[in-house]
Protein backbone atom coordinates (compact mmCIF):
# COMPACT_ATOMS: atom_id res chain seq x y z
CA UNK A 1 0.00 0.00 0.00
CA UNK A 2 1.50 3.34 -0.99
CA UNK A 3 0.78 6.67 0.60
CA UNK A 4 -1.03 9.22 -1.53
CA UNK A 5 0.93 12.43 -1.83
CA UNK A 6 -0.91 15.78 -1.98
CA UNK A 7 -0.54 17.81 -5.16
CA UNK A 8 1.44 20.51 -3.32
CA UNK A 9 3.88 17.99 -1.81
CA UNK A 10 7.47 19.10 -1.56
CA UNK A 11 9.74 17.86 -4.32
CA UNK A 12 12.73 15.69 -3.55
CA UNK A 13 15.81 15.63 -5.75
CA UNK A 14 18.91 13.44 -5.54
CA UNK A 15 22.39 14.72 -4.76
CA UNK A 16 24.79 13.21 -7.26
CA UNK A 17 27.79 15.53 -7.44
CA UNK A 18 30.74 15.26 -5.09
CA UNK A 19 30.89 18.98 -4.18
CA UNK A 20 27.34 18.74 -2.80
CA UNK A 21 28.36 15.80 -0.60
CA UNK A 22 31.45 17.70 0.59
CA UNK A 23 29.36 20.74 1.55
CA UNK A 24 27.01 18.50 3.52
CA UNK A 25 29.99 16.89 5.27
CA UNK A 26 30.73 20.27 6.91
CA UNK A 27 27.17 20.55 8.21
CA UNK A 28 25.76 19.19 11.48
CA UNK A 29 25.58 15.41 11.58
CA UNK A 30 23.88 12.86 13.78
CA UNK A 31 24.08 9.12 14.30
CA UNK A 32 20.99 7.18 15.24
CA UNK A 33 21.04 3.39 15.31
CA UNK A 34 21.96 2.09 11.88
CA UNK A 35 22.08 5.43 10.08
CA UNK A 36 24.39 8.44 10.09
CA UNK A 37 22.83 11.60 8.68
CA UNK A 38 24.01 15.06 7.70
CA UNK A 39 21.72 18.08 7.21
CA UNK A 40 22.77 21.29 5.47
CA UNK A 41 20.72 24.44 4.96
CA UNK A 42 20.99 25.78 1.43
CA UNK A 43 21.02 29.53 0.90
CA UNK A 44 18.88 29.47 -2.22
CA UNK A 45 15.14 29.96 -2.49
CA UNK A 46 14.52 26.63 -4.20
CA UNK A 47 11.95 24.73 -2.08
CA UNK A 48 13.45 21.34 -2.97
CA UNK A 49 14.66 18.78 -0.51
CA UNK A 50 17.86 17.30 -1.88
CA UNK A 51 19.08 13.95 -0.61
CA UNK A 52 22.13 11.80 -1.20
CA UNK A 53 23.13 8.32 -0.09
CA UNK A 54 26.50 6.77 0.51
CA UNK A 55 28.07 3.72 2.13
CA UNK A 56 31.73 3.16 2.90
CA UNK A 57 33.59 -0.08 2.30
CA UNK A 58 33.37 -0.77 6.03
CA UNK A 59 29.72 -1.71 5.41
CA UNK A 60 30.81 -4.59 3.19
CA UNK A 61 31.26 -5.48 -0.44
CA UNK A 62 29.39 -3.82 -3.26
CA UNK A 63 26.34 -6.06 -2.86
CA UNK A 64 26.02 -5.20 0.84
CA UNK A 65 26.63 -1.49 0.24
CA UNK A 66 24.01 -1.39 -2.50
CA UNK A 67 21.46 -3.18 -0.31
CA UNK A 68 22.10 -0.73 2.53
CA UNK A 69 21.68 2.26 0.20
CA UNK A 70 18.47 0.82 -1.29
CA UNK A 71 17.02 0.49 2.20
CA UNK A 72 18.02 4.07 3.05
CA UNK A 73 16.51 5.34 -0.21
CA UNK A 74 13.20 3.69 0.60
CA UNK A 75 13.22 5.02 4.17
CA UNK A 76 13.97 8.51 2.86
CA UNK A 77 11.21 8.23 0.25
CA UNK A 78 8.72 7.45 3.02
CA UNK A 79 9.91 9.87 5.71
CA UNK A 80 11.42 12.95 4.02
CA UNK A 81 8.05 14.28 2.78
CA UNK A 82 6.81 14.14 6.38
CA UNK A 83 9.87 15.22 8.38
CA UNK A 84 12.27 16.80 5.89
CA UNK A 85 12.61 20.53 5.42
CA UNK A 86 12.48 22.36 2.10
CA UNK A 87 15.69 24.19 1.15
CA UNK A 88 17.85 21.61 2.95
CA UNK A 89 20.24 18.93 1.77
CA UNK A 90 20.38 15.57 3.55
CA UNK A 91 23.05 12.90 3.22
CA UNK A 92 22.30 9.43 4.54
CA UNK A 93 25.39 7.37 5.30
CA UNK A 94 24.91 3.65 5.78
CA UNK A 95 26.49 2.03 8.83
CA UNK A 96 27.35 -1.59 9.45
CA UNK A 97 23.89 -2.58 10.65
CA UNK A 98 21.89 -0.72 7.99
CA UNK A 99 21.42 -3.70 5.69
CA UNK A 100 20.42 -6.14 8.45
CA UNK A 101 18.44 -3.82 10.72
CA UNK A 102 14.79 -4.73 11.19
CA UNK A 103 12.76 -2.51 8.83
CA UNK A 104 10.62 -0.88 11.54
CA UNK A 105 13.67 -0.06 13.63
CA UNK A 106 15.47 1.38 10.59
CA UNK A 107 12.48 3.65 9.92
CA UNK A 108 12.53 4.72 13.58
CA UNK A 109 16.26 5.48 13.30
CA UNK A 110 15.74 7.66 10.22
CA UNK A 111 12.71 9.44 11.69
CA UNK A 112 14.51 10.13 14.97
CA UNK A 113 17.58 11.43 13.13
CA UNK A 114 15.47 13.76 10.96
CA UNK A 115 13.59 15.18 13.95
CA UNK A 116 16.73 15.52 16.09
CA UNK A 117 18.72 17.26 13.35
CA UNK A 118 15.86 19.71 12.75
CA UNK A 119 15.63 20.45 16.48
CA UNK A 120 19.40 20.90 16.71
CA UNK A 121 19.30 23.29 13.76
CA UNK A 122 16.48 25.28 15.39
CA UNK A 123 18.45 25.56 18.64
CA UNK A 124 21.55 26.73 16.77
CA UNK A 125 19.47 29.32 14.89
CA UNK A 126 17.95 30.58 18.15
CA UNK A 127 21.42 30.87 19.72
CA UNK A 128 22.66 32.80 16.69
CA UNK A 129 19.69 35.19 16.86
CA UNK A 130 20.23 35.69 20.58
CA UNK A 131 23.94 36.37 20.08
CA UNK A 132 23.15 38.77 17.25
CA UNK A 133 20.64 40.67 19.37
CA UNK A 134 23.17 40.87 22.22
CA UNK A 135 25.74 42.36 19.83
CA UNK A 136 23.41 45.13 18.67
CA UNK A 137 24.10 48.55 20.19
CA UNK A 138 21.54 49.57 22.79
CA UNK A 139 19.53 52.74 22.72
CA UNK A 140 21.11 55.08 25.35
CA UNK A 141 17.67 56.27 26.49
CA UNK A 142 16.77 52.71 27.54
CA UNK A 143 19.65 52.44 30.07
CA UNK A 144 17.44 52.92 33.11
CA UNK A 145 18.93 49.80 34.75
CA UNK A 146 22.68 49.48 35.38
CA UNK A 147 24.49 46.70 33.50
CA UNK A 148 25.28 44.87 36.77
CA UNK A 149 22.49 45.33 39.29
CA UNK A 150 24.60 44.02 42.20
CA UNK A 151 27.47 46.47 41.60
CA UNK A 152 27.66 49.75 43.53
CA UNK A 153 26.56 52.87 41.69
CA UNK A 154 29.69 54.88 40.74
CA UNK A 155 27.75 58.16 40.71
CA UNK A 156 27.14 57.94 44.47
CA UNK A 157 30.05 58.97 46.66
CA UNK A 158 30.64 57.51 49.95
Amino acid sequence: MTAIQPADAVKIERLKKRPDFLKAAKAPALSRGAVFMQMRARLDDDPLIRVGFTATKKVGGSVERNRAKRRLREAARLLLPLHGRPMYDYVFIARGGTRTREWGRLLDDVKTALISLAAEHDRAEARARLAQSADLPKDPSSDAQPANPGAPDPSVSG
